[in-house]
């Protein structure tokens, strides 16, 4: 196993180890120029009998994936080869796999398992319609990865093959008992797209249920064997999946899809069926609903106790600074109740984030810090099963204001050096301007500073996340092609790049700008002043067609602009001395050629 600051290809340091297979070790690895976290497989050749086979697999398998470009999938980015290894750079995916939810939490919600359905539903469907077809064939929670953001990703491709139309039967068994189809077994026909909705099916059962298909007597029953409470329209979709006769599940994951969509029509079937039945038992019906009423009461009065405890320790912490707020912020989030709305939640969170930049004199979070508010809102690896994340995120202002404001603390503050702020905050600006959230519900008609104007802060912070992301992204593309760990194939265009810097510099410096933090400003023009300050950087632009004279312009713009703020506190005044330090040596590199 690989010591953690091992170097590789003189690129990757290996930071640690998140997963280890029969025959391969994944680590985490990052390549501090490039700011860019990264996954590694390593398969080594003491450890793996007939190496070269396996070997041969595994560059089939990059090859298919390298060939695949989906949200739901990770990315190839390098192979390394070296006399004792065998090595696959990839996306580093965040998160934890649905396996790991299930032991930590059993049963999934319903809601949450028909959300990720349809997400494996819409990347089946598309590996299934590439030319020829892949099929997965080898679904299971273990296999997908939950996100911090709530979508999940597929990953382990060892299986996959593709279609080929003409074979009676695959040539070798592979899957895991208990999700695999029958077909996978060998002698009932060849693996097809609706072997892996039979997957699909089997890995929703586990996780509905909470019951593995993988354990003796590997069954599976009705969802509503376990849970009466489950929906009936979503146990005849599972019931579908797992039917023994292909032709007799969906045919595609698009119908499968569809279904999951319109789940009431199964579910108004069902009711309507038990009408009858429910008729004759009205009258224990009516005495239940009499004991549930009471029930309800005490549950009712339970929750206002424990949502007047929130409102006591955040009320409390509003009104406090630093460690004294960081400690009732953290007693008011262990109450864990869900009757707050998601305006509230965002403004305890935002103010708590800013109580941590206060805690004590180094206006530092530090990454404990940044765990426990991870923690606190129930998105870190091992939270304290908190479901706020999931309250505000029903709400798309709250959502992108929550996401931006502590994406600009972090980006300022978080410990350590600005690659490690920048991999932080990315996560948070990334999840602010998430593209599937509609732009229109974010405007509002509040008018907070009495300018007669609307706020709209929900999608001033929206388009500021998505400009401060798109910095972000472009400086990481020049780090990572002048360390040579770019894309395979791919070039820079130093030009795209910069306007790319600009639009959050110009954001920066306008109208919206006068809202931001003066931290968030300073590093955005730290961005562009490290862009025009390297003279390397300056000629490839020129070369690609850049207005050196419309940058050098600009830049006399920042300096006019840094030199007139004020109120800042010692970090910040430190960050904008830093940056008039590099004017020098930036006229000098845009002055005319």
């Amino acid at each position: 196993m690989l010591e953690n600051g091992t170097v590789i290809d003189g690129k990757y340091e290996i930071l640690s180890k998140v997963g280890q297979g029969g025959m391969s070790v994944v680590y985490l690895a990052l390549n501090r120029k490039a700011m860019k976290q990264w996954a590694i497989k390593e398969v080594r050749r003491d450890g793996v009998k007939d190496f070269e086979v396996v070997k041969q697999s595994l560059v089939a398998e990059t090859d298919m994936l390298k060939k695949l470009s989906h949200p739901n999938l990770p990315d190839i980015v390098d192979i390394i080869e070296n006399d004792d290894s065998f090595f696959i750079v990839m996306d580093y995916i965040e998160g934890k796999p649905l396996s790991k939810r299930i032991e930590e939490t059993g049963a999934q919600p319903e809601e949450f398992v028909v959300e990720w359905a349809k997400q494996l539903c819409d990347v089946l469907d598309y590996l299934h319609t590439r030319q020829p077809a892949i099929i997965y064939r080898d679904m299971k929670p273990s296999n997908v990865m939950l996100k911090p953001d709530g979508s999940v990703c597929l990953i382990d491709f060892g299986t996959a093959r593709e279609y080929k139309g003409t074979n009676i039967q695959d040539t070798t068994c592979l899957g895991t008992i208990g999700y695999a189809a029958p077909e996978q077994f060998g002698g009932q026909g060849e693996t097809d797209a609706r072997t892996d909705i039979y997957c699909l099916g089997a890995t929703l059962y586990h996780l509905v249920t909470g019951h593995s298909p993988a354990e003796p007597p590997y069954e599976m029953h009705p969802i509503r064997y376990w849970d009466d409470r489950l929906s009936p329209g979503l146990e005849a979709i599972i019931l579908k999946c797992i039917q023994k006769n292909p032709n007799d599940r969906y045919q595609s994951c698009a119908e499968l899809k569809y279904a999951l969509e319109n789940m009431e029509e199964n579910t108004r079937a069902y009711w309507v069926q038990q009408k009858k039945r429910v008729n004759i038992f009205l009258t224990c019906v009516i005495s239940m609903l009499v004991c549930f009423a009471i029930g309800l009461t005490g549950t009712i009065m339970g929750n206002a106790s424990k949502k007047s405890q929130f409102e006591f320790y955040s009320n409390k912490a509003s009104k406090e600074a630093g460690a004294a707020a960081v400690e009732d912020y953290r007693k008011a989030f262990k109450q864990d109740y869900m009757g707050v709305s998601a305006e509230e939640l965002t403004q305890s969170f935002v103010k708590y984030t800013e109580a941590l930049v206060h805690n004590d004199d180094t206006h530092t979070i530090t990454e404990e810090e940044k765990d426990a508010l991870e923690s606190a809102l129930g998105i870190a690896e091992k939270s304290n099963k908190s479901e706020y994340m999931n309250i505000i995120k029903r709400d798309d202002k709250q959502y992108v204001i929550l996401n931006y404001s502590i994406g600009v603390q972090i980006l300022q503050y978080y410990e350590g050096s600005d690659t490690s702020k920048q991999l932080e905050a990315k996560k948070w600006f990334v999840n602010a301007s998430d593209e599937s959230i509609d732009k229109n519900s974010l405007t509002d008609d509040v008018d907070s500073d009495g300018d007669g104007k609307s706020d709209n802060k929900a999608l001033s912070d929206y388009e500021q996340a998505k400009a401060i992301n798109g910095m972000i992204d472009g400086w990481n593309e020049i780090q990572s092609a002048n360390d040579g760990d770019g894309i395979i194939g791919k070039t820079v265009d130093y030009n795209n790049v910069y306007s790319t810097i600009e639009t959050a510099v110009n954001i920066a410096l306008g109208e919206q700008g006068k809202g931001l933090d003066s931290g968030i400003r300073l590093k955005v023009f730290e961005v562009i002043a490290n862009f025009l300050e390297d003279s390397d950087i300056v000629n490839k632009f020129r070369s690609n067609g850049g207005n050196v004279n419309s940058a050098a312009d600009k830049w006399s713009e920042i300096r006019t602009e840094l030199e007139n703020m004020s109120n800042l506190n010692s970090y910040q005044d430190q960050l904008k001395t830093n940056l008039l330090k590099k004017d020098k040596a930036i006229r000098s590199n845009l002055a005319s050629e």
